[in-house]
C-alpha cells in the first residue's frame, strides 16, 4: 500500500470506521440489544455506547503497540475473533431467555390512598428493564468487538503514519466513524421493534426470534472459521 497524504489517511479512517459498523457481526449483536427497546431514542444511545466501547479497546491496543512496541502475533487475533463469536452466542441466548421468560418486564401492584384515606385502590405498574443495564451491555459488546481486527488496524496505521500523534488521531477518527455508524445501525434496526411505528406484536415477536437465531448461528460460524476451519 503506497504512502498517502496524512489528511487523506485521516479521512479514510473516518470512512473506514463508519463502514466497519455495518459488518454483519456488529449489526446482529446490536440488533439483539435494541430489540428490547420500544422506541428509537434509547436505541440510538445504545449505538453510541457500543461505539465508545469499540473505540476504547482499539485505542488501548493502539497505545500498547505504538508506545510500548508490543507486537501481538497474528494468530492471536483468531482467538479474539472466536471470542466475538462466543459473545454473539451469549447475546443471542440471553435474548431468547429474556423473550421466553418475559423478564424484560416486572409487574407488581401498588396501593394508592385517596386524600382522605377512605379508599384503597390497587394499581398495576409495569417496569421495563433499566436503560442503564442495556447501555452497559452495549458498551461491553463494543469492547469485545474492538478486539477483533484491532491489531491489524494498528499495524496498518504504524506502516502509513510516522508520528505517534498522527497515529493516535487516526485511531480516534476511526473510532468516531464507528460511533456514528453504530448509532445509525442501532437507530435503523430498532425501528421494526418500535411500538409507535409497528403495532403488530406478532411481527415484532417474529423479528426478535429471527434476529436472535441469526445472531446465534453467525456466532457458531465465526467460532468454526477461526478455530476449526
Amino acid at each position: 500500500m503506497e504512502q498517502l497524504p496524512l489528511i487523506a489517511l485521516l479521512l479514510y479512517a473516518l470512512y473506514e470506521g463508519l463502514l466497519h459498523a455495518f459488518e454483519a457481526d456488529h449489526i446482529l449483536a446490536v440488533t439483539n440489544i435494541v430489540s428490547q427497546r420500544s422506541t428509537v431514542a434509547p436505541a440510538l444511545k445504545d449505538g453510541v455506547f457500543w461505539g465508545l466501547g469499540h473505540t476504547s479497546t482499539i485505542f488501548l491496543i493502539g497505545i500498547v503497540m505504538i508506545f510500548f512496541k508490543v507486537n501481538i502475533p497474528d494468530h492471536s487475533f483468531s482467538y479474539f475473533e472466536a471470542a466475538v463469536g462466543l459473545m454473539l452466542i451469549l447475546v443471542a441466548t440471553y435474548r431468547f431467555y429474556v423473550f421466553l421468560r418475559e423478564e424484560q418486564i416486572v409487574i407488581h401492584t401498588h396501593h394508592h390512598h385517596e386524600h382522605e384515606g377512605a379508599n384503597v385502590q390497587p394499581h398495576i405498574h409495569i417496569h421495563k428493564k433499566g436503560s442503564h443495564s442495556l447501555h452497559r451491555a452495549s458498551y461491553g459488546i463494543g469492547i469485545v468487538h474492538g478486539l477483533a481486527g484491532s491489531g491489524a488496524l494498528v499495524v496498518l496505521v504504524m506502516t502509513q503514519i510516522d508520528t505517534i500523534g498522527s497515529s493516535l488521531l487516526y485511531l480516534l477518527l476511526f473510532g468516531l466513524g464507528s460511533i456514528i455508524g453504530m448509532t445509525l445501525v442501532a437507530g435503523v434496526f430498532s425501528i421494526p421493534f418500535s411500538k409507535k411505528l409497528i403495532n403488530s406484536k406478532g411481527l415484532r415477536t417474529a423479528l426478535v426470534l429471527l434476529s436472535s437465531t441469526l445472531c446465534f448461528a453467525y456466532g457458531c460460524y465465526v467460532i468454526y472459521q477461526n478455530l476449526f476451519a
